[in-house]
């Protein structure tokens, strides 16, 4: 059996469709890989890619992006409402079919290494490619951002795991690990008032006693005038969508504002959205594996 792993990397550029095209041929190009999708956000200021295929297939599709964003981004001019420290900020690493988090978190190494050797960008490891708890997860690594991290990264305690104690001069700095499948799912308000995003995102998140898997921050979308709470699903098993949503749509009618819409960012496992479904229409004794017509499809 042949092992397949996932690749879902983050990179600090959504308002330059050359350079995010830049990024894609350069996965692209690469044999054994399969890119699946990408997307770029222009309030974000962030695009995301999606791709698979063999371990070593996939760890040069990963450097080849990464090589390219360190050459076409800069971040000492880089504005945007999602947090980053980075041109290439987040690499993660997901085990598909044939492969175990264990022989990711070896990947991620091997990724790392190289990455701070070649291109001179420091690399953090974490999820399950942590080297300490407190750098498991993303948020902790990345506070203080690109405009912090020249000044967080000299502090012994947040030395990177690959490079120098010193962030690239207009790359920054990129966390590289192998985690579970993660769903980035979005919640739109219909109001321009960013605070009342953030204090759901505070109320919401396992971080301020809220659902257990959840991160959320409040963003604002410039282009239509609405706040968002912009969420990570952890574990979907664990938390579904549906709870994130429900709970979202209660907090925001503390202060007279409803949902307009909410996205999904890339990929998503089916079952995520068929746990959705079974949720509100109130299936009784549904069998995904037999009644799902696409299931039965050779």
């Amino acid at each position: 059996m042949r092992p397949i792993v996932e690749c879902i990397p983050n990179f600090s550029e959504g308002r330059r469709p050359e350079v995010v095209e830049a990024i894609a041929e350069a996965i692209r190009g690469l044999e054994g890989v399969r890119l699946l999708d990408y997307s770029a956000d222009q309030n974000h200021n962030r695009s995301v890619f999606t791709f698979l295929g063999g371990p070593q297939a996939v760890l040069e599709a990963a450097f080849a992006a990464c090589k390219v964003a360190t050459k076409l981004i800069d971040m000492t001019v880089h504005k945007g409402e999602h947090p980053r420290m980075g041109a290439a900020d987040v690499i993660p690493l997901v085990p598909v079919k044939d492969i175990g988090i264990e022989e990711c978190v070896q990947l991620s190494r091997e990724l790392g290494e190289r990455i701070a050797s070649e291109l001179k960008i420091p690399v953090f490891l974490y999820e399950e490619s942590a080297t300490r708890p407190e750098r498991k997860g993303l948020p902790n690594i990345r506070r203080g951002q690109f405009e912090g991290m020249a000044a967080k990264i000299k502090e012994p305690e947040w030395a990177p795991d690959f490079g120098q104690a010193e962030i690239h001069p207009t790359a920054g700095a990129v966390a590289v690990g192998a985690r579970a499948p993660l769903i980035a799912y979005n919640i739109n308000l219909d109001t321009p008032d960013i605070e009342i995003a953030n204090k759901i995102a505070r109320l919401i998140r396992e971080r301020g006693g809220g659902l257990k898997n959840v991160r959320a921050i409040g963003v604002m979308l410039e282009d239509r005038r609405l706040a968002q709470v912009s969420i990570n699903m952890i574990n979907y098993e664990q938390t579904a969508l549906y709870r994130a949503f429900e709970m979202v749509k209660y907090e925001a009618r503390r202060y007279g504002v409803n949902i307009v819409g909410s996205e999904i960012i890339g990929l998503t496992p089916m079952k995520a959205l068929i746990d959705v479904a079974e949720y509100y229409l109130q299936l009784e004794g549904f069998e995904a594996s037999k009644q799902i017509l696409e299931n039965h499809l050779l």
